[in-house]
């Protein structure tokens, strides 16, 4: 079993077997027919990964790792919210007739700031302290700009990043206001494990912990079935996440830089809704 896995199952099962209700409730969210999507949730999990003793994608269900990486360097390396750049359609259901997602996720990322070492985006201010401040307790980023919240398609959900130095060790904690368990937990954290791996291998440092917050972490209704048999698939051990040693420019990693050796699963053998 992967730790990976071993987190999932404990959250899962804790929200299933203790979680809060919202059927009833006036809740935001529907299916694709309209029917309004209720949900399971447990407030504030956190979970810690140390990405130096192995990769936390789980083996109990496929991860989509290339997807998710795709997704990763298209908001943080692209810093892009046009979605025809971005190579699945995950985010179709939040894109408007301009072809983007509005002002979120790499818009954020994009606009530079005035600081004391000069004009930075938040990607560049981040490369800039972890080579010349790396002890410095502000290495953060933040896409929750409630100033361009109206011209979001979708609020983040994974909205802030913050990182610290330990040694020769990076470290990073990804806080999340809202997670849909099924859909998109390992998703997001098997991209922050990569974007930890990036700045640490860009900056001269090792790899340390990813500390995941969660504010809301829940399961649909539609999901609940699907997500018992999941519980009961077999485990596999963590594979070997394998990254390309020669790379020393942040903006320089691909997709096919980043690759896992000996992953095993079990396949989903169905498509999962998504409720928006």
């Amino acid at each position: 079993m992967s730790l990976a896995d071993k987190i999932f199952k404990q959250n899962c099962r804790e929200i299933i077997d203790y979680g809060f209700s919202d059927k009833g409730l006036p809740v935001r969210t529907r299916w694709t027919d309209g029917e309004t999507a209720h949900t399971l949730k447990k407030f504030c999990i956190v979970n810690r990964y140390d990405l130096a003793e192995e990769f936390p994608i789980i083996t109990l269900r496929k991860t989509a790792f290339k997807a998710s990486v795709d997704e990763l360097l298209w908001i943080w390396q692209k810093k892009s919210n046009v979605t025809a750049e971005l190579n699945s359609k995950i985010w179709d259901a939040w894109t408007d007739a301009s072809g983007t997602i509005g002002k979120a996720y790499g818009y954020q990322l994009a606009v530079k700031y005035d600081f004391p070492e000069g004009r930075f985006d938040q990607v560049d201010k981040i490369l800039f302290d972890l080579k010349n401040n790396p002890f410095s307790r502000r290495i953060m980023s933040s896409m929750y700009n409630f100033a361009d919240l109206k011209d979001m398609n979708l609020y983040p959900c994974a909205y802030s990043l913050t990182l610290n130095v330990v040694g020769d060790k990076l470290n990073a904690i990804l806080n999340q206001r809202s997670q849909d368990m099924l859909v998109a937990n390992n998703w997001n954290v098997c991209q922050y494990a990569v974007l930890t791996h990036m700045f640490a291998q860009v900056s001269g440092l090792r790899v340390g912990e990813l500390v995941h917050v969660i504010a809301d972490a829940h399961i649909y209704d539609r999901h609940l079935p699907l997500v018992e048999r999941i519980l009961s698939n077999p485990e596999y051990p963590a594979p070997r996440f394998v990254i390309d040693k020669s790379i020393d420019d942040f903006y320089k990693f691909g997709v096919d830089s980043f690759s896992l050796d000996g992953y095993n699963y079990t396949p989903l053998g169905e498509k999962i809704e998504v409720a928006v």
